[in-house]
Order: structure tokens, then sequence, then C-alpha cells
């Protein structure tokens, strides 16, 4: 069997989706996702151009030989544009190693270790009365686990992903055509989120999981005390509290602190968070399996997590096509050290007309699809109608003008 073609498409619903088809001699192909969020031209390039070319006349079901030939054939190793660009092809060779065996592909990784997988919703507010409301809609789902960010007073903006003038039941961070700029207060968050937390289980009880999400905003020292403060309110986890670039600053955390550390969505490779796993320095690992590589590599950060008590929490933005949520899926049915699956992204009629599939959430769960590969169709036609609408991240400053962490 040989690869005779491929194809990137780059657009979608709401997102710059990077879709990359592969085809073989033997009419059977594979789809894979390289979506790398506000770089997505990028990541399409660098396969169109150079990798593509490479890949014809290869044999498709060598996967682990074709990952090897990229990433070791490469001077200027990882990189969130290489990582994710081996990532999109590398589902795609699965997807057709599947199609070929004629099984899912948590069949191939050695079978499932779970029926389904907690998902989380991410509940939000400009203020507390709102994401109370937010929270109660999740719940209504079925959710057992949701994120909580809340606007705080006296902050402009009000803080990381708050829903400011949105849907916040449904709520999907906004992107502008050129970078918009959010305010940062770190003592006003480290004062009011706390009573954030008392509320939440003030009205929705010990039982319901809540996350939280720091992205990335606070020194070591800021992080491990509050840290501190918020394990009375015994939160699954608190999400990046410190800027992944330093992984020794959890050690600081780690000292202070119980709270479980979820860290990693910014890492696109096993080389990244090696140090953090073998001290044990976090509890959940966030990568995704599109720009840390694909499935071959990701599998490697996994098993090595496992050995050191620590479970997945994979990324689940909506960044991340339906294509990357399913690669996900068919892991966190197999892997044994399987934590929690965020989930944001899929469910609108626009999004299943473009990514078909037979994939199911039901009251917070994820039940994956026993159709061979990956389990998602890509709808061509459907691809006609979007084109790629360049977006940026907002950007971060302090009240006195000093750039801060996104």
């Amino acid at each position: 069997m040989k690869i005779t073609s491929a194809e990137v498409f780059v657009g979608g619903p709401g997102k710059n989706y990077v879709t990359v088809k592969i085809m073989t001699d033997a009419g059977i192909y594979g789809i894979g996702d390289g979506t790398l969020n506000t770089r997505e031209t990028l990541t399409a390039e660098y396969l169109r151009e150079y990798l593509i070319p490479c890949l014809i006349g290869m044999d498709p079901r060598n996967s682990e030989d074709i990952w090897q030939y990229f990433y070791r054939g490469a001077y200027f190793r990882r990189g969130p544009i290489a990582m994710a660009a081996y990532g999109a092809i590398d589902l795609a060779l699965w997807d057709i190693k599947g199609k070929i065996a004629g099984l899912p592909l948590y069949q191939l990784f050695g079978g499932k270790s779970r029926d389904s997988a907690l998902l989380y919703a991410h509940a939000t507010g400009p203020t507390l009365d709102a994401l109370l409301d937010s929270v109660a809609h999740y719940v209504d789902q079925g959710y057992k686990a949701i994120r909580l960010q809340c606007g705080v007073p006296g902050m402009p903006e009000g803080g990381y992903a708050t829903g400011k003038g949105g849907d916040t039941k449904h709520f999907i961070t906004e992107y502008g055509m050129l970078p918009d700029q959010e305010i940062w207060d770190s003592d006003k968050y480290l004062r009011y989120m706390p009573t954030v937390f008392e509320a939440v289980r003030n009205r929705f009880g010990p039982e319901l999981k809540l996350l939280h999400d720091v992205h990335h905003r606070l020194h070591p020292r800021e992080a491990a005390a509050f840290g501190k403060e918020i394990e009375k309110y015994n939160l699954f986890w608190m999400e990046d509290p410190t800027p992944a670039d330093d992984q020794y600053a959890l050690r600081l955390i780690r000292q202070h602190t119980t709270v479980p550390i979820a860290i990693g969505e910014v890492f696109n490779s096993i080389w990244d968070c090696k140090d953090m796993i073998e001290e044990e320095l976090l509890d959940f690992i966030r990568v995704s399996v599109t720009y840390a590589g694909g499935i071959t590599h990701v599998r490697r950060i996994v098993e090595l997590a496992a050995i050191h008590n620590i479970r997945t929490g994979f990324h689940g933005a909506p960044s991340h096509s339906p294509i990357s949520m399913a690669a996900q899926a068919h892991l966190n049915a197999w892997a044994p050290n399987f934590g929690i699956q965020e989930y944001l992204v899929l469910g609108t009629p626009e999004c299943d007309a473009l990514f078909p599939s037979d994939h199911l959430v039901e009251d917070g769960l994820f039940y994956v699809s026993d159709a061979p590969g990956l389990g998602v169709e890509f709808d061509e036609k459907e691809a006609k109608k979007y084109s790629f609408d360049r977006r940026y991240h907002p950007i971060v400053r302090l009240e006195d003008g000093t750039m801060w962490n996104y």
C-alpha cells in the first residue's frame, strides 16, 4: 500500500480548522487535524510545501517510521508548528490503519479501559450571579465537572474567559481581527476568587467537580499561597497557575499546597514535560493530540505519566476540530490513567455537517464510536463554504502597561 496524494483544507464554522486528507492506492483515506490556533496557515503551508511531498510513495501503515522520519529528519526539532503538522499526518495515518483493520482506534491501542469518559464544561460570567446561572445550566445538562471563570470586580474586562458581553451558557472565547487587550491585576484576583469558589460550593454542594484556569497569570509564590487558600473548596484542579516556560516553578507550589495541578496545553513534546512528570510536580497532563505530535507521540507522554500517578486531562478548546477530539476520545477510552476531558467544540449543526460522526456526548460523558479508525468523516462539499479568516488571541497588560501572560 502506498500514499498517492494528500490535501490540506483551511477553514470551518467559527474556526480555521486545518484538515489533512491522505489518499492511498488502495482507495482508503485518512483525515487528520493540524489546527494551531491563530497560526493556522503556518501549519498548513509547512504541510503543503515540506511534508506532503515526502509522503508520496510511503507505506501509510508504517506510521511509527514516518513519524521518526519527520521528527529526526528535521535539524530544527519540535516547536508547535512542526509538531502540529506531524500530528495531522499521524492522525490521518492512524485513521487509515484503523480502517484497514476494520477496528476503532482504541482497539489498536489495547482496548477500552472504560465505557465512557468524564467531560468538563466551561461555566463563566462577568459577575458571580451570571456564573452561578451558567453553572446551573451545565448541571441541568448532566455535567458532573465544570470549570469556573468569573469576572473580578474593579478589574477592567474582568479577567480571563469571563464571558463579557456574550452568552455565558455557551461561552467560546472571541478572537479579534487584531489583538484585543485585557488588563490584569493579580491582587484583585487573589482576593476575590476564593469567594467565588465558596459561593459555588454553597449552592451546588460538595459532589460537583470544580476546576479553575489561572491561565499562567501568577508568580510562583502567589500561586503557592492561592493554592493553599483554596484547598478547603476541594477543587478537582487548578490549571496553569504559572507560565509553563518554567517547569520548576511548580516545585515551590508543591511545597505549600496539595491542590491538584493541571498543566501542559501549550506543550508540544515529551521534552517539555518530562522533568515535571518524573518529579511528580503535577497531577494532570494537559497536552493536545494535535500539536503534541499526534497519537504516536502523545501515547508516550501518557505512558510516562502513568508511571508517576499522573492522569490525563487533554486540552479540548474550540481550536481542536472534531477530528482531534475523536483521537483524544480513543486515547481516553484506552488510557489506564485517564482523568478528564475538556469539551467545548462539538455539537453545533455546522460542525456536525462538516465532520459527521457517531461519537456521542450525553450527561457530561463522551461515548466513543465503534466505527473503524477515528470514526469521523470530512465533507469536502461543506468545506467549500469556509475560507481562512485571520484572528488573534487577546494580549494582556498590567494596569501600568506592562505586558503580561495570556
